[in-house]
């Protein structure tokens, strides 16, 4: 068996310097070796098929298109390309059965669900839910913003988070791809609501608010709806930067959050949750992936891969991976 980390960037179209999805090798004490590039445009978001030899990434441009792609043997091969309802995708999630493969259009504010073959190739697009409002901030928050679509564990109920609107709004998914609304959570105005992520075998969970730079705790009333119980700054020392809160992770009893502007991840442990330790990471961490204890960070702004262990959380030393525009890590097994 082969470690690889996968890791998709922003290319020329959109300002930024990479050039598709890069594969690395994954070695002794974690460390990183490039093996090659699978050229494509902005494949800001990757995610893999449950089952399947396939990962698809969100090509997050203009007009928005999802890309099917194949990994056999450490290789990568793209195959399907479909358009997704809207501009400029932003973040993918497949189904836990593997059946539907969900899309959420930051810029068209919609909701895209794909219909996935046996094999784990698209087949069709079965939806397309446009959501519609606005938020206190007139420059972030000047029209629907889709950032994340959240399936439930048992895949029968997907929540959309819109950092448009303040809200997280909920459907059902039935079996022949197509959405209802089930259920609206309206979040403290100004948020910024980025990502939402259940701990699991709980009702508990949490959203990172890009704009108002915090963690709030939640708690599932009933399926795909929301309340908030708890609300607590996005870093453990606090930052005089402007923060754009990035990606959220959960990992056993500690929350990881990435920091934006203070560039740094910061844990939070304890209960009601607080922030214990920042841990410096470069420059613009939009996402990050933790494997044996190590955190591999997309610093998007330093152009690298950045790596630490969380065993050191907070003094810990970094080690930089140089690559274009970084904007998620994947780490697979094949």
């Amino acid at each position: 068996m082969t470690e690889l980390v996968l890791v998709g960037c922003y290319t020329a179209e959109m300002g930024g310097k990479g050039y598709g999805i890069s594969t690395f090798s994954r070695g002794v004490g974690g460390a990183l070796a490039l093996e090659a590039t699978l050229p494509m445009v902005s494949p800001s978001w990757l995610v893999k098929h449950p089952t399947q030899p396939m990962i698809y990434a969100a090509n997050e441009t203009d007009t928005g298109e999802v890309t099917s792609v194949s990994i056999v043997d450490g290789e990568l091969e793209a195959l399907d390309v479909v358009g997704t309802g809207g501009a400029h995708p932003c973040h993918l999630a497949v189904t836990p059965d593997g059946r539907f493969l969900l899309c959420a259009n930051y810029t068209g504010g919609s909701l895209a669900v794909f219909a996935l073959r046996a094999d784990g190739r698209i087949d069709a697009r079965t939806d397309l839910v446009q959501h519609n409002g606005s938020g206190p901030d007139p420059e972030r928050q000047e029209a629907a913003h889709v950032h994340m679509a959240v399936p439930s564990p048992d895949g029968s109920v997907v929540s959309a988070v819109d950092l448009g609107t303040d809200e997280i709004r909920s459907y059902t998914l039935a079996a022949d791809g197509k959405l209802t609304p089930l259920a609206l959570t309206t979040l403290p105005p100004g948020t910024g609501p980025r990502q939402l992520v259940r701990r699991p075998g709980t009702s508990t969970a949490y959203v990172a608010g890009e704009l108002a730079g915090t963690l709030l705790t939640l708690r599932e009333t009933s399926p795909g709806a929301f309340e908030v119980t708890d609300s607590v700054p996005s870093t453990f020392a606090g930052s005089d930067v402007t923060n754009l809160v990035a990606h959220l992770e959960v990992l056993d009893d500690a929350v990881y959050l990435s920091n934006r502007g203070p560039d740094c991840v910061t844990a939070f442990a304890g209960s009601p949750l607080a922030a214990v330790a920042d841990q410096p990471c470069g420059a613009g961490p939009r996402h990050f992936a933790v494997v044996d204890g190590l955190c591999y960070v997309a610093a998007q702004d330093d152009h690298a891969i950045t790596t630490f262990s969380l065993a050191d959380q907070g003094n810990a030393e970094l080690h930089r991976y140089p690559t274009g525009s970084p904007s998620f890590v994947l780490a697979v097994t094949v």
